[in-house]
């Protein structure tokens, strides 16, 4: 295995019997197969933030990342069914983005317009907008629980879920130095700071802050900032999730983001030894990609000289 850079940082996403892995210009995706063996694939991907620097900004970036990861992410679950179920199910870019469209009204919908809806019909009841705004938030949040809760109940997603486990112990592993092999990745947690579950909490707690600031409009006046601040909002939450990352050795970190590690009990599960392989082998094939990348760039830089 490689030697641990301390400047490449991994991340992933549970799919449809595997595991994506992401790194800064790769990313690899392995499943389990019908037949129990396990396909591995690599794909190049640098992100838009690494092309164009001013995408790269401090709260620009964190935009560009969740529309990045969202698209990214259905193209890994297309991939990931194709394998598990070895069929073969091709899905166009139109496909892709209407699906990305179909996800992305839907969670503005429930989680942001209609708790706003709702607010309305308490609201002469709270005069003062931070605490009306902090009702609304707890609304928002209380579905995002309510959904998680119940999906959580589904078979198929509660193995998704061992995956997503897999994915957060195999990463921990990793960044603690081990050798990636199941005996040792299974003594990790399965929560992790930098969880996608732990910055959709962030993005609930910051709207509450940034809504709130914004007084109580009319109604539609309000909507309308509901949904055109959510930019600033993921932006604002995706640096919070990243500094989460960078000092999450740190007790007070853990304590601050400690709801995001509770939440993550629900969407995570312990994982068997199959799914921890599936993971490693994800990671594994990233890591070797980020690393011959990083020795090329060297190599060229001491030819030029």
């Amino acid at each position: 295995m490689p030697e641990k850079s301390s400047k490449n940082q991994f991340g992933g996403q549970a799919v449809i019997e595997g595991v994506m892995m992401r790194g800064r210009r790769y990313w690899a995706l392995a499943v389990r197969k019908p037949d129990k063996s396990i396909s591995t694939r690599l794909f190049k991907d640098i992100s838009l933030t690494k092309k164009y620097r001013v995408l790269g900004f401090v709260f620009i970036r964190g935009i560009v990342a969740l529309i990045e990861n969202l698209s990214l992410g259905f193209k890994a679950l297309g991939y990931s069914v194709n394998e598990a179920t070895g069929e073969e199910i091709k899905f166009s870019k139109k496909e892709m983005a209407i699906s990305v469209s179909i996800a992305a009204v839907f969670a503005v919908g429930v989680f942001f317009i209609l708790p706003t809806v709702i607010g309305r019909s308490f609201s002469k009841f709270f005069p003062n907008s931070i605490v009306y705004n902090i009702i609304e938030g707890l609304i928002r949040i209380g579905f995002f629980l309510l959904y998680i809760g119940i999906i959580s109940l589904l078979k198929d997603v509660k193995r998704l879920f061992q995956y997503h486990g897999a994915e957060h112990k195999t990463i921990q592993a990793y960044e603690n130095g081990e050798e990636l092999i199941p005996e040792n990745v299974k003594k990790y947690s399965r929560l992790h700071v930098r969880c996608g579950t732990s910055f959709l909490l962030i993005v609930m707690v910051v709207a509450i802050i940034v809504f709130a600031l914004l007084g109580k409009p009319p109604i539609l006046l309000r909507l309308l900032y509901r949904i055109i601040l959510i930019p600033v909002i993921a932006g604002i939450s995706y640096e919070l999730i990243k500094l989460a990352g960078k000092f999450s050795k740190y007790k007070i970190v853990n304590i601050i983001f400690y709801p995001g590690l509770l939440l993550q009990k629900i969407t995570t599960r312990e994982p068997d030894e199959s799914q921890m392989e599936v993971a490693i082998s994800s990671l594994k094939k990233v890591i070797d990609a980020e690393a011959g990348a990083d020795q090329k760039m060297k190599t060229d830089k001491l030819n030029q000289k």
